[in-house]
């Protein structure tokens, strides 16, 4: 029934496995069966705190009841609040701008480094550098600013211009021409294979452009909110972003987008809007998400939760050296590169009817984001599963 209603009514731009989940308490979701899954997508890194957590659902009801809406033409206390921790937690003088998703947020902050452009420079300045193997969101912008050529489909032509894609941090510096107003990257390639950047690199390309008045952008949409292990991983680097967007994990599962910068006065009235972004809904939940995360970091379960998933992944490794490359990524945003890419979707189909939810990212890694308040029960479980997966493919 719910197959035959969604081929139907909705728009079928997901290859979607009509798993009826109706149920979900922390990393452990049931079907209509009441046949459990352990998740280690989170939604792809947004149910951050875990599915059904109790306390962000109080605070949602308790808003709720409430106001959910009004519109951003009256302070709304919930997003002032959740902005100043954003601030305090990012340990830089920034403010927010919310958002709705991690699109917006990322057109929002080209929109802003355009302005940067128009405004600080005596000739105009409008390209953005990303990288190739980058994803910055499926918006006609977004999807440009995105470094992977089959994302630049010809049905969706003519693309904004503005956008060049180097194939490494080195090259960046020598495409940097006087049009060039900002240089757009994630410090962890989340869709392009959960391939994190080189600290040094990074600390070194930051210092150039600071010193040549060029924008770094930091899209932190999938890194962000705790997910390498800090706030940002922009603190896991030590750097200081012009920019940084924000999304996913922020809300916990509700929507959400953030653009943070440290340029606070370069937006003027009426140069950016949205309707719903940072409504009371949203940034009471998101409020509640941080403080959640904020606790379980400071308490060192966060640090033990990433050893130990860390150490399972070490184990599963070294067991399937047939299939199994290495492990790349940081904190909770893990990969395991696998052998070719036949046999990832394997693994993955094998995953799902062993009852543990995996990813795919670029061409041959399987990616793995579970909730970052995961149990120990749940990941010594998830693993378990996923071993008996890949024994079944070897």
């Amino acid at each position: 029934m719910l197959e035959t209603l969604d081929k139907q009514f909705v728009l079928q731009t997901y290859a979607r496995n009509y798993v009826n989940f109706k149920k979900g308490i922390n990393a452990t979701l049931f079907d209509e069966t009441d046949k459990d899954y352990i998740d280690f997508t989170s939604g792809i890194g947004v149910v951050s705190v875990g599915h059904g957590n109790k306390e962000v659902a109080d605070e949602i009801c308790k808003q709720a009841n409430n106001i959910i809406h009004i519109s951003n033409l009256y302070a709304i206390e919930p997003q002032a609040k959740l902005a100043e921790k954003i601030a305090k937690l990012s340990e830089m003088d920034v403010a927010t701008f919310f958002a709705n998703s991690g699109a917006e947020a990322n057109e929002g902050a080209i929109k802003l480094a355009r302005k940067y452009g128009e405004t600080k420079f005596d000739k105009k300045r409008y390209k953005v550098i990303t990288l190739e193997h980058s994803f910055h969101g499926r918006t006609i912008t977004t999807v440009k600013a995105t470094g992977q050529a089959s994302m630049h489909s010809p049905n969706f032509a003519p693309y904004p211009d503005g956008f060049k894609y180097d194939a490494r941090i080195d090259d960046i510096y020598n495409s940097i021409d006087d049009e060039t107003v900002a240089v757009m990257i994630e410090l962890v390639q989340g869709e392009g294979g959960v391939q994190p950047f080189d600290k040094k690199d990074i600390q070194e390309l930051a210092k150039f452009l600071k010193e040549q008045g060029i924008l770094l952008i930091i899209d932190e949409v999938q890194s962000g909110v705790y997910r390498t292990g800090e706030f940002l991983a922009s603190n896991l680097y030590e750097i200081e972003p012009d920019i940084i967007t924000l999304a996913k994990g922020l809300g916990g599962g509700v929507p959400i987008g953030a653009v943070v910068t440290k340029h606070k006065d370069l937006f003027t009235y009426g140069d950016h809007g949205s309707t719903f972004g940072g409504n009371y809904l949203s940034t009471a939940a998101a409020g509640k998400v941080v403080d959640i995360l904020d606790e379980y970091k400071n308490a060192g379960t966060l640090d033990e939760i990433i050893i130990y998933f860390d150490n399972k992944i070490n184990e599963l490794v070294e067991k399937h050296t047939n299939l199994l490359q290495e492990k790349v990524g940081v904190g909770l945003m893990k990969g395991i590169r696998i052998k070719d890419a036949d046999s990832l979707a394997a693994i993955i189909k094998s995953a799902f009817e062993e009852g543990v939810l995996v990813l795919r990212a670029g061409k041959n890694t399987l990616r793995l984001l579970p909730p970052l308040t995961i149990s120990k029960k749940e990941i010594d479980e998830g693993f378990k599963r996923l071993d008996n997966a890949i024994s079944k493919v070897s």
